[in-house]
């Protein structure tokens, strides 16, 4: 899927209870693939995140209801891999973005523009099957060190996917700014 496109993930699927968000980043540069961090981003229906416990990372694997979890390890060539029980979301989560972002990476003069793959896939938690692949998002990129790879978001009572591929050229906080999260 292209940038900015959505799948009724739900609709086309009535009996989906829970996907697999993984996330595909690859670069020749060994040091930039050790300082890129995954997260998840719990959001309200104006794209803020709930809580600080509504950040799904390396450092806080799963958030409080337990619905969003990251998996220990990925398979399937993603780097991460993010499971969402979707009948368990709390109702006050509208969006579920998935962002990436470089670690320390603007005063290192790293950049996302660095990457040779950047790519955000659905998979059907049931069974594994690919629901969704996004288009590579990487040569789009240049300078910057944060994107929004996509969100699962409530639509009309079931849930869609939309490929997002944002840049941030200020990283994660930009991010951090645009979704409400305090540095």
């Amino acid at each position: 899927m292209k940038r900015g496109s959505n799948a009724a993930l739900t609709r086309e699927i009535p009996n989906l209870r829970g996907v697999v968000l993984g996330v595909a980043l690859a670069s020749s540069e060994p040091v930039l693939n050790d300082n890129l961090v995954v997260a998840t981003l719990l959001c309200d229906d104006d794209h803020k995140v709930l809580s600080d416990e509504h950040m799904v990372f390396f450092n806080q694997l799963t958030e409080p209801d337990l619905s969003v979890t990251q998996l220990a390890a990925a398979a399937g060539g993603d780097v991460e891999q993010v499971e969402v029980d979707l009948d368990d979301v709390p109702a006050a989560v509208h969006r579920i973005v998935v962002v990436a972002y470089l670690n320390e990476g603007m005063g290192h003069r790293r950049t996302l523009g660095q990457l040779r793959d950047a790519r955000i896939r659905v998979l059907n938690l049931a069974d594994g099957a690919e629901l969704v692949r996004s288009e590579n998002l990487a040569p789009a990129l240049t300078g910057e060190t944060g994107l929004v790879l996509g969100e699962l978001y409530r639509h009309e009572g079931g849930w869609k996917f939309k490929v997002v591929g944002q840049g941030y050229p200020n990283g994660v906080v930009g991010i951090a700014a645009d979704h409400g999260i305090g540095l």
